[in-house]
């Protein structure tokens, strides 16, 4: 992979996605692990980082500005000079000023992964290649949950990450491995 011109979208290593009592079973245990091996080697390598972390509106959720759960992962965490996006909606592209900077630093492609694989990952990686970004999901480093339909049928979340990432694939990004991604 041509790294010139290629920023990591870190998308919502929030300390609140471990309340599993809340959010129900999850896949990929290994994503965390994962998305810090490409985090590592991209600060490394002195490419640029991004970070977005979701600011809910509802009081109520583990992700809310008031609650502790709204913290980024250690492990992933942003160090001094990377940029966090705060986000309260699925895509970080929606009132952010992410677009703009990415075209303001001549970035055209963009590796994205984080957490939940079907939501907000899946969202903002369909805007960026609807934006026209060279677009690549590390699916080892992604995660969601169990889903349900109102009909009670339930989809298991490794279910979920599957179809969320095939729907991805070559229509609005190139799915790779970490692995992949690193060594080009």
């Amino acid at each position: 992979m041509d790294m010139s011109k290629i920023a990591l979208i870190m998308i919502d290593w929030q300390q609140g996605f471990d309340d599993l009592a809340y959010w129900g079973n999850r896949n990929n245990p290994d994503a965390e692990t994962n998305g810090a091996k490409l985090l590592t080697h991209w600060r490394k390598a002195g490419l640029p980082v991004i970070h977005v972390k979701h600011d809910s509106t509802a009081p109520q959720s583990r992700l809310h500005p008031s609650h502790a759960g709204n913290a980024i992962k250690d492990i992933v965490a942003p160090i001094s000079g990377e940029l966090v996006y705060g986000k309260n909606v699925n895509s970080a592209f929606i009132g952010t000023t992410l677009e703009a900077d990415l075209r303001a630093q001549g970035i055209s492609k963009l590796v994205l992964c984080g957490i939940t694989t079907d939501h907000c990952v899946n969202t903002t990686t369909r805007m960026a290649g609807n934006l026209g970004f060279d677009a690549t999901i590390a699916a080892d480093a992604c995660a969601t949950f169990d889903r349900q339909l109102p009909d009670g049928r339930v989809f298991g979340a490794d279910v979920v990450h599957d179809v969320a990432l095939a729907s991805l694939n070559g229509e609005f990004a190139a799915v790779k491995t970490v692995a992949q991604i690193i060594d080009g």
